[in-house]
C-alpha cells in the first residue's frame, strides 16, 4: 500500500481580506531541461498568476528545484521559454530579473550585520543612503527583526537568520519571490511560526511566491495552489483542499496525505483514514472488512489505528474516546467505510 503521509488533516489558514495583488505573473511554456543524456524536465508548462502563492511539491529528484532555478536564471532551459510579467526573460541574466531568492542555508554574509546584509542589494543598485535606511528599517520591522539590525549572523538563531534572509529578499520590492526549501533546517515549532509570518506577509504585500518543498504539511499550510511533480512532470495542480479531496490518481492521493487503497469490482478505491470506521462506529450501510489491530497511537484528537488486512495495512483515525477493546494490538476488528467517502480510480 502506498503511504507517504506527513500530516493527518488538511489545514487551511484563513486571514483577513487581502489587498490588491502585486508582483508579476510567471508563464513557463514547453520547458525542457537535459544534462547530457539525462532528462530532468521533459516538457513542462505552468502559469503562476500575479500575487499567487504557488508551491512546487515533490520528492527528491522530481524536478522542482531545477524548475525554480530556471525561473531564477541560475539554469537555462534546453528548450522552452520563461516570461515574467509578459516579458521574455529566458536568456536574461539573474541580476536583471528583479527576483527575490530565499534559500535553506540562508546565504547571509557572515562578516556583515543584519542591516548591512539587507541593505546590500540596494547599495548594488546605487540607491540613496537615506532611502536605503528607510527601506531596510521598514522591511526589518515587517519581519520583526528591527531590534536586531546590528547583530552578525552568528549571533542570531536559525529562525532569526531565516527572517533576515527573507527581509533581504523583500527589500528591493521583487517582482516574484522564489523560495527553495527555506524552512527545512528549522525545528517544528519555529517552522510553524515562520510559516504563519510568511503567509501573513504574502497577504499583506500581495507578492507572487513560488515555493519549493517536499513537505506535504508545509505545502498545505502555506499555498493557494500546489503543483505536484514527479519525474520532471506535473501530475496535478490545484488548491490544497481540492487536491486532498479530489485527487486524480492514486499517486496524488497517497502523496498528499495518508490514504488506504482497496481493490473492488475492477477499480481501486482510495479512503482517507478519517473516513475509516471500526467496530461499534460502523453503520449498517458501510462496506465492511475484517482485520487485526497491529498498533495504535494516541494523537490527542484521535487514535491512529493500524489494522492488518489481506495484502495491506489499513490506517483508521478513531475518536479519542475509543475503548481499549477497539484499539488494543492483537484484537480482531471489523473495519469499513461508506461508499460515498471513497475515491474511485481506474485499476493500474
Amino acid at each position: 500500500m502506498q503511504r507517504t503521509a506527513q500530516f493527518e488533516t488538511p489545514v487551511s489558514l484563513q486571514l483577513a481580506e487581502r489587498p490588491e495583488r502585486q508582483g508579476k505573473d510567471v508563464v513557463l511554456a514547453g520547458i525542457r531541461k537535459t544534462y547530457g543524456p539525462t532528462v530532468a524536465l521533459p516538457d513542462l508548462s505552468l502559469d503562476v498568476p500575479r500575487g499567487q502563492f504557488c508551491t512546487l511539491l515533490g520528492a527528491s529528484g522530481s524536478g522542482k528545484t531545477t524548475l525554480l532555478k530556471i525561473i531564477a536564471g541560475f539554469e537555462a532551459p534546453t528548450a522552452g521559454s520563461v516570461r515574467i510579467g509578459g516579458d521574455d526573460v529566458t536568456h536574461t541574466p539573474i541580476a536583471r530579473r528583479n527576483i527575490g531568492m530565499v534559500f535553506q542555508n540562508y546565504a547571509l554574509f557572515p562578516h556583515m550585520t543584519v542591516f548591512d546584509n539587507v541593505a546590500f542589494a540596494l547599495r548594488m543598485r546605487r540607491v540613496k543612503r537615506d532611502d536605503i535606511k528607510r527601506r531596510v528599517d521598514e522591511v526589518l520591522a515587517l519581519v520583526s527583526m528591527d531590534k536586531l539590525h546590528g547583530r552578525l549572523p552568528r549571533e542570531l538563531s536559525g529562525g532569526q537568520q531565516q527572517r533576515a534572509a527573507l527581509a533581504r529578499a523583500l527589500v528591493f520590492t521583487p517582482d516574484i519571490l522564489l523560495m527553495d526549501e527555506p524552512l527545512g533546517a528549522l525545528d517544528k515549532n519555529l517552522r510553524q511560526a515562520i510559516q504563519l509570518q510568511l503567509k501573513k506577509l504574502h497577504y499583506d504585500l500581495g507578492l507572487t511566491i513560488v515555493f519549493v518543498t517536499h513537505d506535504q504539511e508545509e505545502a498545505m499550510n502555506l499555498s493557494e495552489r500546489i503543483v505536484i511533480m514527479d519525474h520532471g512532470r506535473i501530475v496535478q495542480a490545484g488548491a490544497p483542499e481540492a487536491l486532498y479531496r479530489a485527487p486524480e490518481s492514486p499517486f496524488v492521493a497517497g502523496f498528499l496525505g495518508e490514504c488506504n487503497f482497496v481493490e473492488r469490482a475492477g477499480h481501486v478505491l482510495g479512503v482517507r483514514p478519517e473516513n475509516v470506521r471500526i467496530g461499534t462506529q460502523l453503520t449498517s450501510s458501510d462496506l465492511r472488512h475484517e482485520g487485526r489491530i497491529v498498533a495504535s497511537t494516541f494523537c490527542a484528537l484521535h487514535w491512529k489505528i493500524f489494522i492488518e488486512a489481506p495484502g495491506r495495512t489499513v490506517v483508521a483515525y478513531a475518536p479519542a474516546g475509543t475503548g481499549e477493546a477497539e484499539r488494543t494490538p492483537g484484537q480482531s476488528i471489523v473495519w469499513g467505510f461508506s461508499a460515498k467517502d471513497a475515491m474511485e480510480f481506474a485499476a493500474a
